[in-house]
């Protein structure tokens, strides 16, 4: 072990020594999402479930719609852009709106 706990092996996050650093979404950037109608589908139904009137339930329907484009044969997105449109989301729904 090394004096940050880790093995040897392992730097102080767990990554292998000298492997590539991760993407922060998880997501391996040179993975395709096939188009797959039946998941845009399924995940747009849910987004429609899960909305009501209050701000949070109003959010997790849009991550639901943004995470839907993935799939969605008429949509060009990828995961580090949904990433980034959420988080604009969730910072803007934290000032209080687009106005402020």
């Amino acid at each position: 072990m090394t004096t940050n706990g880790a093995d040897d092996g392992e730097s102080a996050d767990g990554d292998a020594a000298g492997s590539e650093p991760t993407d922060p979404t998880g997501v391996d950037p040179e993975t395709q999402f096939e188009p797959d109608p039946e998941r845009v589908a399924t995940l747009r139904a849910i987004g429609d479930d899960v909305r009501g009137e209050t701000s949070e339930s109003k959010q997790l329907a849009n991550v639901l719609y943004r995470t839907s484009d993935l799939y969605d044969p008429d949509e060009e997105t990828t995961p580090e852009e949904i990433v980034r449109n959420v988080k604009f989301i969730l910072e803007v729904n934290e000032r209080g709106g687009l106005g402020r």
